[in-house]
């Protein structure tokens, strides 16, 4: 008589047990696989020795965890992906802004007026030197900056040449070199002013890209402000 249940039991065990994985026995065990198994453990269980009651209260325990654990990860994903569209939403209200991001490149409008940059030197230099170079790597211009302090150092190009000649409205590239009281070099870092024309999300983090063709992720930014008002002459 009680052996018609232990074989019966044997065949529910198969069938559980099939169900956990699939052809290829790869299928991960989430909850309700642990669950299935935990049961057909129970129902194969010799009558005679049954389950012992702190190892059975162990497997719940570990059941419970895992539960547990599942929810919290996707309670993490689900916070994540708010976090991520909020964070993709308040850089979309970047565009239009002024915007000052590491990088070296500079917008001249061919007026000749002037184009601000840069520079920050890591510690006090002895020499600087600025050069410009146009869209074909051809030098425009260079500029003996002298001596500056460690910090942040801001200068004036007036969209000429070497010669003078004002140069065509376009994106330069602004090199900067520093040497030290002994020659030896002095960091120096770029950083470059432009508005904000578009921001994407291709690369899976926001990339701003601005009018003097400077390219960065948003984590390059520095400063934001908002680009001054046209004014209308009446």
């Amino acid at each position: 008589m009680a052996t018609t249940p232990v074989t019966n039991a044997s065949a529910g065990s198969s069938t559980a047990l099939d169900s956990l994985t699939n052809a290829g026995g790869t299928t991960p065990l989430d909850k309700t696989a642990f669950l299935n198994l935990l049961v057909a453990q129970l129902k194969n269980q010799d009558p005679l020795q049954p389950q012992d009651d702190s190892a059975f209260v162990a497997q719940l325990a570990q059941f419970s965890q895992l539960e547990q654990s599942m929810q919290v990860n996707t309670n993490l994903q689900t916070l994540s992906t708010q976090m991520s569209g909020l964070a993709n939403s308040q850089s979309a209200n970047l565009v239009g802004s002024e915007a000052t991001v590491s990088g070296n490149l500079v917008t001249s409008d061919g007026s000749g007026l002037g184009v601000q940059a840069s520079y920050s030197l890591a510690s006090a230099a002895s020499d600087v030197t600025v050069t410009i170079t146009d869209q074909t790597g051809t030098t425009v211009r260079t500029m003996d900056m002298g001596a500056h302090p460690a910090g942040i150092t801001s200068f004036q190009w007036n969209g000429q040449n070497d010669a003078g000649t004002v140069q065509p409205a376009g994106t330069y590239q602004v090199s900067v070199t520093a040497v030290d009281a002994s020659g030896a070099p002095v960091a120096v870092s770029q950083q470059t002013t432009g508005q904000v024309t578009q921001v994407s999300f291709d690369k899976g983090y926001p990339v701003l890209n601005l009018d003097n063709g400077a390219s960065v992720p948003i984590s390059d930014l520095l400063k934001v402000a908002m680009p001054p008002n046209p004014t209308t002459n009446k």
